[in-house]
């Protein structure tokens, strides 16, 4: 492997100067996690590395951590040439020969954070983390040892507060990539394809150039609100339902939109998961479906068949014959059908159990033509059918469960 200080680009070298965060915000494939993985990297075993060093690796998921910044084909152990680390997968963390170590965290566990102080800290993929606010805030207390304790947060932008107000922070050096930036580094024809499909679109801005998308005027929802209606603890709930937005045609952009979503003691709906799946078979998010209604313990599976009509029930019912299906059909758009769930968002009905990027990017650019992005909104057809549900045509006396 070629040694990276003579073949990086400058935008991938760490910023010069005095600040605590280095902000690389990029494209899709623009090389922002090989540059995050050479810092690292860089500081556990370069020339002037200090041994003992204590990393923190967070990432949206444990599985992220490992398969992205870890394992991935531009994680740490596969860029390492000397001084390449051990994994010890059972304590969640990375051990060079000189005593470094980096643990790795996730998103979903805030006070995991709790206890542990680090040197240093590598974030990836900020913009998608979960409890992104509360993870943040537990690592600026874990960051206090050495002279300069600093962070690098590798993301694909989204305007979400803790990354408006990382921008806005003095101590904060912020770059963006473009995926063109690597082109010599990636399949040929891609960058084609990707300018021909999205090229001018809001979501190629986002995901090719790493521009950060502000919310577009005419939404129905901003993120601003969504994210002053989202909660830590769920709490117990009473009528769950599965809410499933099948997928018009296949092949690896198609996407079956799948929500979960209740209702607290209080009336309140509650949006539990997006378990929505790309590019599978009817088999395939048939299979991701069932699954969701068996982890919540659900009480009824709502499906719309506008699109393969008795299709969609049958592929689940081959799954499970005793599935609870219920068959709804779309006679208005999707923009009049999502005005009134909008409402119950206004109202302060509706909360989010955690951050659900994909959904909550389809609901801030969804426009009065009825797509997001230019696209189907998939995700947010499914919530709007969950919500309706629930919340629109009337409901039995709920039990009362625990999650």
């Amino acid at each position: 492997m070629r040694d990276w200080t003579g073949t990086r680009r400058d935008d991938q070298k760490p910023p010069k100067g005095d600040w605590r965060v280095w902000l690389l915000m990029g494209g899709r494939g623009s090389g922002k996690t090989r540059a995050g993985a050479e810092w690292v990297q860089e500081l556990a075993a370069g020339k002037t590395a200090r041994p003992g060093l204590r990393i923190a690796l967070v990432a949206e998921t444990l599985g992220d951590a490992r398969e992205v910044m870890i394992d991935g084909v531009s994680g740490i152990c596969r860029i390492a040439r000397q001084g390449r680390p051990d994994f010890e997968a059972s304590r969640r963390r990375l051990v060079w020969p000189n005593g470094t170590v980096a643990q790795i965290f996730s998103s979903e566990d805030p006070e995991s954070l709790r206890g542990p102080q680090f040197d240093y800290a590598w974030c990836d993929e900020l913009g998608k983390w979960k409890h992104a606010q509360e993870t943040w805030d537990m690592l600026q207390f874990a960051l206090r040892l050495g002279d300069t304790p600093r962070a690098l947060v590798t993301t694909t932008p989204r305007p979400v507060p803790v990354l408006k107000a990382l921008i806005a922070d003095p101590g904060t050096a912020t770059r963006r990539i473009r995926t063109a930036d690597n082109s010599s580094n990636l399949a040929p024809g891609f960058l084609a394809a990707m300018a021909e499909r999205y090229g001018g679109t809001r979501l190629g801005r986002q995901e090719l150039d790493g521009e950060m998308i502000e919310d577009r005027e005419d939404a129905l929802w901003s993120r601003a609100h969504i994210e002053a209606l989202k909660l830590r603890d769920a709490g117990p709930l009473g009528r769950i339902v599965v809410a499933v937005d099948p997928p018009a045609g296949g092949g690896r952009e198609s996407c079956c939109g799948i929500i979960v979503a209740g209702l607290d003691r209080a009336g309140r709906g509650v949006v539990l998961a997006d378990c929505s799946v790309e590019g599978a078979s009817p088999a395939g998010w048939a299979t991701a479906v069932v699954r969701a209604y068996r982890r919540f313990d659900a009480d009824r599976i709502v499906v719309e068949v506008n699109q393969g009509g008795d299709m969609v029930s049958a592929v689940l019912k081959g799954i499970d014959a005793q599935l609870p299906v219920t068959a709804v059909r779309a006679s208005r758009g999707k923009w009049l059908r999502a005005e009134p769930v909008a409402a119950l968002y206004e109202q302060g009905r509706v909360v989010h159990a955690g951050s659900f990027p994909a959904l909550e990017d389809q609901m801030c650019d969804f426009g009065p033509d009825g797509l997001s992005s230019g696209r189907s909104p998939d995700r947010l057809d499914a919530l709007v059918w969950a919500l309706t549900a629930l919340m629109l045509e009337g409901s039995g006396e709920p039990r009362v469960r625990g999650i």
